[in-house]
């Protein structure tokens, strides 16, 4: 049954009942807020739809919404306060792509890294941060591997290291293993602390990684200066 939410004069929704308690849980909906269905001949707190048996009244003077679920596709919120959450960064993603392949990959690994942290900044618990840091240990340490591996040849000395190869196993599960959590933890802040309705493609993730989630942080951050430019904040 799906229920609009009414608060200082605004409607939002319609809503299910999931999606009124994972709201009221994110402190996006109030309980205080008034909820109504099309089968319902009066509007109810959501207190009371939630939980029939304590139903405060709405009180004076309801403060307005910290920020608003939208009822408009992503990128389009309906109505948009200031977030609690710092803005995911915001470097173009063509820019991310020419300065990796200037660098021959490196400056690709540092900016997952910044990525990595501002996603366990505003999701603590993420999996992709022990995964990131795994991956990035092995990876160093491989390099070193690579880099004696590669003087040996110069003196005539081709061996190829057995723990160098399970190293380049152990990099590549971990560097997947990370852009998937982090895919899982976008997906599950930006449906729930921020709902944009953000999908991300599993084919698109396992192949770009850092620079698929940089091209949707942008759109990202294009709504977000959007609405505060109509909000005049």
């Amino acid at each position: 049954m799906p229920y609009l939410i009414s608060r200082a004069g605004q409607t939002y929704g319609p809503y299910t009942l999931e999606d009124l308690q994972r709201y009221v849980a994110t402190g996006n909906v109030l309980l205080t807020d008034l909820a109504k269905s099309e089968e319902m001949p009066d509007w109810l707190p959501v207190a009371q739809i939630l939980n029939p048996a304590t139903a405060p009244h709405p009180a004076a003077g309801t403060p307005p919404m910290p920020y608003a679920p939208p009822t408009a596709a992503y990128g389009q919120p309906a109505a948009y306060a200031v977030s609690p959450y710092p803005d995911p960064p915001n470097l173009h993603w063509a820019l991310v792509l020419l300065l990796a392949i200037v660098t021959c990959g490196l400056f690709a690994v540092i900016w997952d890294f910044v990525q990595v942290l501002w996603m366990k900044r505003v999701q603590p618990q993420t999996r992709a941060f022990p995964y990131f840091l795994g991956y990035a240990i092995l990876s160093f340490v491989n390099g070193g591997i690579s880099a004696r591996t590669s003087a040996l040849a110069m003196h005539g000395h081709h061996h190829t290291s057995p723990l160098s190869v399970l190293i380049s196993i152990g990099v590549f599960v971990l560097v997947i293993l990370y852009r998937f959590a982090m895919r899982d933890s976008l997906e599950a802040h930006f449906n729930s602390a921020e709902p944009i309705g953000l999908r991300l493609g599993p084919i698109m993730t396992f192949f770009f990684g850092g620079l698929y989630f940089q091209y949707h942080f942008n759109r990202i951050n294009e709504a977000k200066q959007g609405m505060r430019y109509r909000s005049g904040l």
